[in-house]
């Protein structure tokens, strides 16, 4: 995909945390509309920004990690979710896990293992190969 130029530089960390702030609210809304699904694949959508910033990171993770959190039915949601999400998904999963938060944990094992029955294991590698789209 893209090398060290495609790297957001610190100047655009500003538009990018705004557009954050915009995803937050939108994700919000959804989960108060109990619309779970949309809400990860609207926390999903635009994670190809590769940023260096790790306020972004931070700030991205946590809207991902709401609505990670919201999902109670991992086969509804995976039957709903477009297969280009699948690869992301796993990236966050692992990056839940590396948190020890025990919820966060049992739920990112939840959806990891129905993941990896849907996706396979290229899903995996995937995820432990790509060292520049991380996030």
């Amino acid at each position: 995909m893209a090398g060290a130029e495609g790297y957001v530089e610190a100047d655009n960390a500003e538009a990018i945390m705004t557009r954050i702030e915009h995803k937050t609210r939108k994700i919000e809304s959804l989960l108060k509309q109990y619309k779970p699904v949309e809400a990860l694949k609207t926390a999903l959508e635009g994670t190809h920004a590769i940023t260096r910033d790790e306020r972004c990171k931070s700030a991205h993770w946590i809207v991902v990690h709401r609505a990670l959190m919201a999902i109670k039915d991992v086969d509804g949601m995976l039957s709903q979710l477009d297969p280009e999400y699948y690869d992301i998904l796993m990236k966050y999963l692992y990056k839940g896990l590396a948190t020890g938060d025990r919820p966060t944990c049992d739920q990112c094992l939840r959806i990891h293992e129905k993941l990896t029955e849907r996706a396979g294991f290229g899903c995996i590698l995937r995820h432990l190969t790509d060292t520049v789209n991380t996030v």
